[in-house]
């Protein structure tokens, strides 16, 4: 199979659909390689913030009218209407946005990320999707941004061990989110069971702010091998966020 090799940046974008009428949550850009500088094989990714500035409101405009709105359409004079979460992962490419998938989920680590920024609660709005009552809704983002680091296991997306001792969470700000992912209990004590480990997740007014927090707290956990980017976020200030 021939397929088109496209360049540019990842963004992915968020929808709320009900099957007539759709919201628009917020954008997202995942790091997949497990290295610093996009270095090295893909992972299911090893962080994320929101609000990429390659995805500016005239791209936002032009995903909305070219890509969701149209899938949305079409499955609806399908006989399918789609219902919940849409997931479109885009490359933003010289010639514009081009699709690479859909999902009908939140994304992992994007979720870390997207969640915190939705004020309102969360159930009435999948409620609204469920009943076909999107038209009425209005979802309250926060202001600010959000950022999410995963903390991996040595050798992680290759071969890794498990069993080691993670310490620190005890230290950690109130305000810092923990996401558990590749952990375990064992004799009362917290072990790594997986690749990705755990997930830091803090947010902030300004997005140097957030990268600052978030490294800051990276510092107060410990496990034997453990591995994460120093990069996450950095492109947002690169291009002026």
């Amino acid at each position: 199979m021939i397929e088109e090799c496209l360049y540019g940046e990842e963004v992915s974008v968020f929808f709320i659909s009900d099957g007539n009428d759709f919201i628009f949550l917020i954008s997202a850009q995942d790091h997949k390689q497990v290295f610093d500088n996009d270095q090295g094989p893909n992972t299911g990714g090893m962080g994320a913030y929101v609000n990429p500035p390659i995805y500016t409101l005239e791209l936002h405009q032009e995903v909305e009218e070219s890509i969701i709105r149209p899938v949305l359409k079409a499955m609806a004079a399908e006989g399918f209407p789609f219902q919940g979460v849409l997931y479109a992962g885009l490359m933003i490419t010289a010639e514009g946005p081009k699709v690479l998938e859909f999902n009908a989920r939140f994304g992992d680590p994007e979720t870390q990320v997207v969640m915190p920024m939705i004020k309102s609660d969360i159930l009435p709005l999948l409620e609204a999707a469920a009943d076909k009552g999107l038209a009425r809704y209005q979802v309250n983002i926060a202001t600010g941004t959000c950022i999410c680091v995963v903390l991996a296991s040595a050798g992680y997306p290759g071969n890794y061990e498990k069993g080691k001792l993670i310490t620190g969470l005890d230290k950690l700000n109130q305000e810092t989110i923990v996401f558990h992912s590749g952990t375990a209990k064992k004799d009362g004590q917290l072990i790594t069971n997986g690749g990705r480990v755990l997930a830091l997740t803090v947010r902030g007014n300004t997005m140097e702010e957030a990268i600052d927090q978030v490294y800051r707290e990276l510092e107060k956990i410990h496990f034997e091998g453990m591995h994460y980017r120093a990069d996450i976020g950095s492109k947002s200030i690169r291009q002026g966020v």
